[in-house]
């Protein structure tokens, strides 16, 4: 999808975002510690724009997309749409805003009441927000079916009387009923078949371009991201690591756990993908309960020296709007290290300011091609 932006600034912006599930034991429930889903991330995404979500399962994708819609609270920080903070908002005041902001989920199976009828359930926004009587809901109804290509006539079907791919449809013409601006869409074509999965991306391209709509795609599929992004956003362990230009992020990855992820991406040329060099990770990934210190990648990290440990890398801007959180950058030439600069909007808040943003006494890595 290549989203167009309206050039009138950013429709979300997510300010130093922190999301902590609370663990609690004993009779009196006392909290004995933290899951650190999502640990101080920023970032902004413009009117018509797609922004690509991505990182290994429980990085706090869903977490952070759940958490800027508002159907999570956040423990930190602010999210600001078309300018106005909704972090601390009431449910009250958020009801408004919830026709500008829907949300896609992931299970095309669990997000629909098998109690209901498909007529009901896509018209059920449509009730919260009194839009219409029941004659004009039906008919409302009947024109978004038809819009995500299931038929009108279904409209007194269950459920179960969909395949999945359909069933997400369903999922889609839900989150167009109340004609948002923003759809957090959770890894929409994950549970279906890859035939499916290029019919339903196809559908929100679409659909992006007849309503002027603004995604955050979330994914793992990196292969999918590459076709839907214009901008793509890494996570690892709540945290923020890359943010980049999708083509950019693709032919020039700077942080090692980037690389990694796009090494695991298949190729359908057995040639190419036998030549190319596949990276491991070792080790696991650390508890989100205790993170590690300094850089949270360090533990698996090929590259790590004792300053990976010790201080956490800043956000900095590469050029070409690329930013990555490494002390050892990978595919950066020395004329581009020279001219580096931190971002402080983009920076967490724990990272030390004073700490210089690149150590070039690591090892040496693979400088782009003149």
């Amino acid at each position: 999808m290549n989203g167009i932006t309206n050039g009138d600034g950013p429709l979300v912006e997510v300010d130093s975002l922190v999301k902590y599930f609370p663990i609690r034991k004993g009779l009196l429930s006392r909290e004995v510690g933290r899951v650190h889903a999502v640990d101080d991330v920023t970032f902004a995404v413009d009117e018509g724009e797609t922004l690509g979500l991505v990182g290994e399962s429980g990085c706090g994708k869903s977490t952070l997309g759940r958490t800027i819609v508002r159907l999570l609270d956040p423990t930190g920080g602010d999210v600001k749409f078309q300018g106005r903070s909704i972090g601390r908002l009431g449910h009250r005041a958020l009801r408004p805003l919830r026709r500008e902001m829907q949300m896609v989920f992931q299970d095309p199976y669990a997000s629909l009441n098998p109690r209901k009828r498909v007529g009901s359930i896509i018209a059920a926004p449509l009730v919260v927000h009194g839009i219409g009587d029941k004659r004009e809901r039906k008919k409302r109804v009947q024109e978004l079916m038809e819009t995500v290509g299931l038929s009108p006539e279904h409209y007194n079907r269950f459920p179960h009387e969909f395949s999945g791919g359909q069933r997400q449809r369903i999922g889609v013409a839900r989150a167009l009923a109340l004609r948002p601006k923003l759809i957090v869409a959770d890894e929409p074509v994950s549970a279906l078949d890859v035939s499916i999965q290029s019919q339903m991306l196809n559908l929100l391209d679409d659909l992006q371009k007849e309503l002027s709509l603004t995604y955050i795609f979330i994914a793992h599929d990196l292969g999918v991201v590459r076709h839907v992004s214009d901008r793509i956003a890494v996570m690892y362990l709540g945290k923020l690591v890359e943010l980049s230009p999708a083509q950019e992020l693709y032919e020039r990855p700077i942080m090692p756990y980037t690389e990694a992820l796009l090494s695991a991406v298949p190729i359908p040329d057995p040639d190419l993908s036998e030549k190319r060099n596949r990276i491991v990770l070792q080790g696991d990934v650390p508890s989100p309960i205790n993170p590690p210190s300094g850089c949270r990648f360090h533990p698996r990290c090929p590259y790590m020296t004792d300053i990976c440990r010790q201080v956490e890398p800043p956000l900095t801007n590469y050029g070409n709007d690329h930013f990555a959180a490494c002390h050892h950058p990978l595919n950066v030439d020395v004329e581009t290290l020279q001219r580096v600069t931190v971002s402080e909007r983009h920076t967490p808040a724990a990272a030390d300011e004073s700490a210089t943003p690149v150590d070039t006494s690591g090892p040496s890595h693979p400088v782009p091609e003149s």
